[in-house]
């Protein structure tokens, strides 16, 4: 099995804009690339929000050279972009928007969630571009609950949705710059479940909510994370209580990372112009 490098949980939370709070799960803003391709998780929720006349969360911003993923459990997300693009994303489904060359973009909570309210929950993940695709075109795929193939574990363990990559040959919806692999797994309390990702990949296992244990070493209480080694076979994951987790798993990209904010290049010069293009509206416009 593989080794466990190292484990987290979850620091205190903070608010982005007034609508997502949220703890950052992992960030390369802490000056390494030990997760590669995988950037930044932040989840968000479990939140009780009442009914509101004014959507709430975060007006436009810029991102550059990496792409987006919103995961939504509970709630509603209403997104738009400087593409032209966008919609509501709803529960189970999935947001994968490649930032690439350069984009504009607003999230808020939907118009009928703001007038209803309830509970809201959800994961963001930044995933890394290579350098020669950090000038793709921006892009976006709006990926429905309906879109996503869920595959029910042997003896009653649980089941797992294949956002991305491929799942026991079956395959997920989207498509990635880099090999890699987005599992939305739930485990049954009292059950285990044997993955086998690719070798050569970074394995994360995140535990969002409830109590497991990987490879019979690391105890995880989430919302809680552990980094796995790229080589060295299966992980085995035992649930003690119902568990929500996602399993990532990827291809690393092994350059080096300089990161400003909402821009994710490889030297320090690519940010001070990643900026002066935003400055001059070479990011277009929303």
């Amino acid at each position: 099995m593989r080794k466990i490098l190292s484990t987290t949980i979850a620091p205190s939370g903070h608010w982005v804009g007034d609508g997502f709070p949220v703890r950052s799960l992992f960030s390369h803003m802490s000056g390494d690339n030990e997760n590669t391709p995988f950037l930044m998780l932040d989840y968000g929720g479990p939140y009780e929000f009442g009914p509101a006349s004014k959507p709430r969360g975060v007006d436009v911003h810029p991102h550059k050279g990496f792409e987006t993923v919103t995961i939504v459990y509970e709630g509603e997300v209403e997104h738009g972009d400087s593409t032209g693009r966008g919609g509501v994303i709803r529960k189970g489904d999935v947001q994968w928007m490649t930032a690439g060359s350069g984009i504009l973009h607003k999230e808020f909570h939907s118009h009928d969630f703001t007038a209803k309210g309830g509970t809201f929950e959800m994961v963001q993940l930044w995933v890394n571009l290579p350098a020669k695709h950090k000038s793709a075109d921006p892009g976006y795929q709006g990926i429905t609950d309906a879109q996503i193939p869920a595959i029910d574990l042997a003896e009653g363990a649980g089941r797992v949705r294949v956002i991305a990559g491929q799942y026991d040959g079956v395959k997920g919806p989207t498509n990635t710059f880099t090999p890699l692999d987005v599992w939305d797994l739930r485990l049954n309390a009292g059950k285990t479940v044997t993955l086998d990702p690719v070798e050569g990949y970074n394995v994360i296992v995140v535990a969002l909510s409830g109590d497991v244990t990987v490879n019979a070493e690391a105890q995880l209480s989430g919302p809680a994370t552990a980094r796995l080694s790229r080589e060295g076979g299966k992980v085995e994951i035992a649930a003690a209580s119902d568990a929500k987790l996602l399993i990532l798993a990827g291809e690393p990209i092994d350059e080096p990372v300089a990161a400003y904010g909402p821009f994710v290049m490889n030297t320090e010069g690519e940010i001070r112009k990643a900026i002066e293009e935003f400055n001059s509206g070479r990011f277009g416009q929303l």
